[in-house]
């Protein structure tokens, strides 16, 4: 299944000692990319881009953004009959990784809708103070809209009218990992065995707690979906958001009115929790490498988990969202014309042959239906009127409307 007895650095024996000597997955997960001393997040080691640990869309270029803010300008026009015209609008990311994104979206705006600027604010949400100071330096530069970070508990004080976006943020959200052994279903751990030389890093099985078991009852009554599935061998093995909840929940209290954008990688169910997946999705990502080895190095390697499809869903109406639809990147995209970009690429002068070329291959790389065209867009909306009664805005989605030919 995964690479197990590695070595243990010493920070994280401590950690295991102090714990017991075993703990869940989920904690690993969380102190590998998120310890602020150690954690590959939190101590801003992991470079994002083409020189990087690993490539985003945002990171191929200006033409994502500039696409990707075509839809924002759109929502914000349609937020702009919905509220008072004296409320400032808000763009708000979570989890902005270099900055590269919202400096392009602005940039983009800019463009697009420059009198919407000066009702405009940028505000990001990110957990791991090496990343904001990266993030700040990105973003120096901008000074036609305020700038601001906030964490989710200030944001709940005082939500937001706006559009939200989590690109590629989600699927670092800490997950349990579930094991089959036996016919029972257990949940994943990692626990520390040591000879007299050195001590390593090992998988073990740990009961499933009242929490846990109680979501993935929930999960087979309302959408239907047996973990594990039937026939499913022995060692079969998936991944549980157990995050999700708290993180629509505290996302409804951030928002006022407004949409949200997630885009990731996700499966649907069926996909997903299957006999034949048997490994899951868990990945570790370093330096432009993909690698199974969950528990070697901890805190220097990127650990990503898709996203289930249902389950994403159900966690966001139970919250008040509406779900306005999905698609894959590479559909989006062409919605919001990016096959009109490729064919402007050939106005360019032979001088700016190779700038062409390097476009072009960025653009056909955001669609790459076995890389980031495989990525999903799902909208959705929540409106918290005055009574506290959600209502739908109906926001209009260009980027799940028919291509632009």
């Amino acid at each position: 299944m995964d690479h197990s007895s590695v070595p243990c650095p010493a920070w994280l024996i401590k950690r295991l000692d102090q714990a017991g000597g075993s703990i869940s997955f989920h904690q690993y997960m969380e102190w590998s990319l998120n310890d602020p001393e150690h954690g590959a997040y939190a101590t801003g080691q992991l470079k994002i881009g083409r020189h990087g640990d690993f490539t985003t869309s945002p990171s191929l270029g200006k033409d994502f953004a500039q696409l990707l803010a075509l839809q924002l300008a759109d929502w914000f026009e349609q937020l702009k009959q919905s509220v008072d015209k004296e409320r400032t609008l808000s763009l708000l990311e979570f989890g902005p990784g270099e900055g590269d994104l919202s400096f392009d979206l602005i940039s983009a705006l800019e463009d697009i809708c420059p009198a919407l600027l000066p009702r405009l604010e940028l505000i990001l949400v990110e957990a791991n103070q090496a990343m904001v100071k990266r993030q700040q330096k990105r973003l120096g530069s901008l000074t036609k809209v305020p700038i601001h970070w906030r964490t989710l508990e200030e944001l709940a004080k005082a939500p937001v009218v706006g559009v939200m976006i989590a690109h590629e943020m989600l699927d670092a959200l800490p997950v349990e990992r579930l094991v089959l052994r036996e016919q029972r279903l257990f949940r994943q751990g990692v626990c520390l065995e040591s000879d007299d030389f050195e001590s390593y890093l090992s998988f073990t099985e740990l009961p499933l707690t009242a929490e846990l078991t109680s979501s993935l009852a929930d999960a087979q009554v309302c959408l239907g979906i047996q973990i594990p599935p039937a026939d499913a061998a022995d060692g079969w093995c998936s991944e549980w958001h157990c995050e999700l909840k708290h993180w629509w929940q505290q996302a409804s209290a951030a928002m006022s009115c407004g949409p949200l954008l997630v885009i990731d990688y996700a499966l649907e169910a069926r996909r997903y929790y299957n006999a034949s997946r048997s490994a899951g999705t868990l990945m570790a990502y370093r330096q432009q490498s993909a690698s199974g080895a969950l528990l070697e190095d901890p805190g220097q390697w990127d650990l990503t988990a898709h996203l289930c499809l249902e389950t994403l869903q159900l966690q966001a109406e139970q919250q008040g969202w509406t779900f306005l639809g999905e698609v894959r990147q590479g559909q989006a995209l062409l919605a919001l014309g990016l096959a009109e970009k490729l064919h402007a690429l050939q106005a360019l002068p032979s001088s700016q042959l190779d700038i062409a070329l390097q476009r072009r291959e960025a653009l056909l790389r955001l669609v790459d239906p076995v890389g980031l065209g495989e990525f999903r867009w799902l909208a959705f909306e929540f409106n918290q009127n005055s009574k506290g009664i959600a209502e739908p805005l109906r926001l209009r989605c260009r980027f799940l409307e028919d291509p632009i030919s």
